[in-house]
């Protein structure tokens, strides 16, 4: 039985990319990281969603000392969060070193379950300027944790080159756009649904979504040229 690990946070990205997950491999964990971040409600978010997609095992890992050391407007309350770039170039809410260590962590956890795959929703296409979303970082890091695991552990990125209007396509095309819609929490302001739709992360989410609405065939098609699917 082909086994798969999804980084998991309840948002619309990862759980598109467990629906998937669940139409391609015969068992699929979930891993959810408790980083101090801006809003507990995506950790209770993210503990509904694997429960009522029946997912078969989802942990809850208490990585607090990442929110400690990354300073970022998603792991303090007191920075605002703000579309404007910082004097780095980097927007306030990238949090530094984030996926480096979920998806290490969860490569541990996949190793010890038994998993080959490891699922992360990060996309390079339509991203937040992130340097850890990059696909040039996810493969070095791959690279590196079969090396270190001495397992050919291999990171998934369904979303990789997909616009947000097409990561809407995919989730309808496995039924769940609604779900996706309603019940996931994507919103820096904590928000679940349609969110607070000011928010950097909520206008990337509705413009997506509305191209999508626009030109469902044509958008659809253009996930099909991409995916294969």
């Amino acid at each position: 039985m082909k086994k798969a690990v999804v980084v998991f946070s309840g948002g619309q990205d990862s759980t598109t990319c467990l629906v998937q997950a669940q139409a391609k491999y015969g068992e699929v964990h979930a891993i959810t990281f408790d980083y101090g971040q801006r809003h507990r409600e995506e950790i209770d978010t993210a503990r509904r969603l694997a429960k009522s997609f029946g997912i078969k095992a989802h942990k809850v890992m208490d990585v607090t000392m990442l929110g400690e050391l990354a300073v970022s407007a998603l792991t303090r309350d007191e920075i605002p969060v703000s579309g404007e770039l910082q004097d780095n170039g980097l927007p306030n809410t990238f949090v530094p070193g984030r996926n480096i260590l979920f998806l290490t962590l969860a490569s541990i956890y996949a190793y010890q379950v038994g998993a080959d795959t490891v699922i992360t929703g990060v996309c390079e296409t339509d991203f937040s300027g992130y340097p850890d979303c990059r696909d040039e970082f996810v493969k070095a890091l791959n690279q590196a944790v079969s090396l270190g695991l001495d397992r050919g552990i291999r990171f998934e990125t369904p979303l990789m080159w997909l616009d947000k209007a097409e990561t809407w396509a995919l989730a309808d095309h496995y039924g769940h756009l609604d779900t996706v819609r309603q019940q996931t929490l994507t919103c820096y302001n904590g928000i679940q649904g349609d969110g607070c739709g000011t928010c950097p992360a909520c206008e990337l989410r509705s413009r997506g979504l509305n191209q999508y609405l626009a030109d469902r065939v044509g958008v659809m098609g253009r996930l099909h040229t991409k995916t294969g699917l």
